[in-house]
């Protein structure tokens, strides 16, 4: 029988799914809810020093929709309001009760030495398993000089793991912001200067939209309103670039996250090089009790696929990712029509003839691809209502 065990850094994860740093991990109580229905672990809402001055706007969620359901999340709240005191005790509760959860303490303060050591000695007395350091919050913090601030400079991001890594007592992780050029740099720095293990992404920066009939902002805070992090299935695919690249330049355990909202997502995580993974906005839309599927889903995965442990999956697809000057350009991938379940509506024909290369036509009541102006591009299968399309390479 497959295992969702895994080891990262000496600690022992009954499986791969942690709650990420967010509102489902902003109170003790909410924890030790989230720990007995399965999770295996949750990253703590940012503990912040005591005198680090937020003022919270609301409302401070937004929603894009796609028909009834939601593809997309932006929000602007902050960090936790609670005392470092609370998470001291409050860490050593849930251990107590708890033993087998991984608990990680996510930090942030201001670029100032005295207070991230100060931050982290006080952590250090209690049993979280180790730490995050958030570098990465896109919304309110950057003006402060901190969160995303941080982590879109190198060598900030690099001086200030030296210092946790100079008096922490637990492994240390960085969490990174996906608003950079090249995340895999600030991987390299972070790597350089100590860091134990990497996190990614932290949300996206984004804008929500204007409500047009009230031409006033979707996140509408008295007539106002500000760029924020967006989360949710619309950056899956943002996350899972930001890993693959960030794996591709480092051996350093990863803990992926963005996006997540089923255990097939996972999966595509962990097949890229995520180690184990951390899930929000879906626990915020439906639950705690999402992880049942979850837990099922991939352990069935493995099972089916023959695979021991998460660890047999870890990794498996990062070497199919290259740049574009190294994929194959022969031979052409023509598309092949499924002529018992096309229904002849003609949108594909339609499409390819405005998009370019007007290589499909109807010939005697069937589609017919005409291979000499083919370059195999897949849009027709993209857009067939029937799925009658399908790639031979």
């Amino acid at each position: 029988m497959s295992t969702l065990h895994t080891r990262i850094l000496g600690i022992d994860f009954e499986n791969p799914f942690l709650l990420a740093s967010a509102p489902p991990t902003a109170l003790i109580e909410s924890i030790d809810q989230a720990f007995e229905m399965g999770w295996g672990g949750a990253v703590l809402k940012t503990i912040t020093p005591d005198d680090l001055e937020m003022e919270e706007a609301s409302p401070r969620y937004a929603a894009l929709y796609d028909k009834k359901h939601i593809i997309g999340f932006q929000n602007i709240e902050l960090l936790s309001h609670q005392t470092v005191q609370y998470w001291c005790d409050g860490i050593k509760y849930l251990k107590q009760k708890h033993p087998h959860k991984v608990i990680i303490a996510s930090i942030m303060a201001p670029v100032q030495k005295e207070q991230w050591q100060d931050l982290v000695q006080r952590l250090n007395n209690t049993p979280a398993d180790a730490y995050e350091l958030n570098f990465s919050c896109p919304h309110g913090m950057p003006e402060k000089g901190i969160g995303m601030a941080i982590g879109t400079d190198a060598q900030v991001s690099a001086q200030i793991t030296q210092w946790v890594k100079q008096v922490a007592q637990k492994p240390v992780f960085v969490k990174l912001t996906p608003n950079v050029t090249d995340i895999a740099t600030i991987a390299r720095a972070v790597e350089k200067a100590g860091a134990d293990g990497l996190a990614a992404i932290n949300t996206v920066q984004g804008f929500m939209g204007i409500d047009l009939h009230t031409l006033r902002p979707v996140l509408d805070v008295n007539g106002k309103t500000t760029f924020g992090g967006c989360s949710g299935p619309i950056v899956r695919p943002i996350g899972l670039r930001c890993v693959a690249q960030i794996r591709q330049v480092s051996s350093l355990p990863i803990l992926g996250q963005g996006g997540i909202s089923s255990w097939e997502d996972a999966a595509q995580y962990l097949a890229v090089g995520a180690d184990a993974v951390q899930v929000c906005t879906e626990v915020m839309l439906h639950g705690y009790q999402v992880i049942g599927p979850m837990l099922k889903g991939l352990q069935t995965y493995l099972e089916e696929k023959k695979f021991a442990d998460i660890q047999t999956l870890q990794n498996r697809a990062i070497s199919l990712i290259s740049t574009h000057e190294n994929l194959p350009k022969q031979p052409v991938a023509y598309p092949q029509i499924n002529q018992e379940i096309c229904v002849r509506c003609g949108k594909c024909i339609s499409i390819c003839q405005e998009s370019e290369h007007q290589a499909l036509r109807l010939e005697d009541g069937y589609v017919q691809v005409e291979q000499a102006r083919c370059v195999g591009c897949g849009l027709c299968r993209l857009v067939c209502p029937k799925q009658a399309i399908g790639i031979k390479q």
